[in-house]
């Protein structure tokens, strides 16, 4: 009998990464506080978001997959943009420069909580506020962290990368094989 995974997510991306490894999974959003506490590090806060929506999700019959990402700056959390202005000011920093995406995946079975954290580069090109008006008019960039989408119109802010693209945008697939396998949930299963 396979094993009953549910991604804590509603994201359509993470969704489509676990199927693009051939994991059958169904999707129980969940919603936590995600708010960074005073003075907490970029790592301890995805590493906490991550294991909080596992926790929030589990009822302890299936295995749970759980993830968050943010971005990094000068040791600041870059969170999904308020609004324009947000974005803008955001964006504006990070042009021409490298910045951080952590990704946390955790991982609830009766085997216990597991997690794992991956860090990759991007960076941004040089500032051009004209093309940064039209991605903002998309409305791509307004709920993602950091203010953009790798995998979408974003891709042409992203002068490099070094790292996992899948991490980047939201689930690092081969972390959460190796993490998936211990629980029990295989990858490329019939059917996906």
């Amino acid at each position: 009998m396979a094993v009953s995974l549910v991604l804590a997510s509603q994201s359509p991306r993470r969704h489509e990464l676990l199927k693009q490894i051939g994991v059958a999974h169904s999707q129980q959003p969940v919603d936590i506080d995600e708010t960074p506490h005073v003075g907490e590090l970029a790592d301890d806060y995805v590493v906490r978001m991550a294991v909080e929506k596992a926790r929030a999700a589990y009822k302890g019959e299936q295995v749970v997959l759980a993830s968050d990402t943010c971005g990094v700056l000068d040791g600041e959390i870059l969170l999904k943009p308020v609004d324009k202005q947000d974005a803008m000011a955001m964006w504006q920093r990070m042009a021409g420069r490298d910045h951080d995406i952590l990704t946390s995946i955790c991982v609830i079975s009766g085997q216990g909580e597991h997690w794992r954290l991956c860090r990759s580069t991007v960076r941004f090109r040089a500032f051009d506020r004209a093309l940064f008006e039209r991605y903002w008019q998309t409305g791509e960039p307004h709920d993602k962290a950091g203010g953009y989408a790798i995998q979408g119109l974003g891709a042409v802010l992203v002068a490099n990368m070094q790292g996992s693209y899948s991490s980047v945008m939201g689930l690092p697939l081969f972390e959460t094989a190796e993490l998936l396998q211990q629980a029990g949930v295989p990858v490329w299963q019939e059917g996906q």
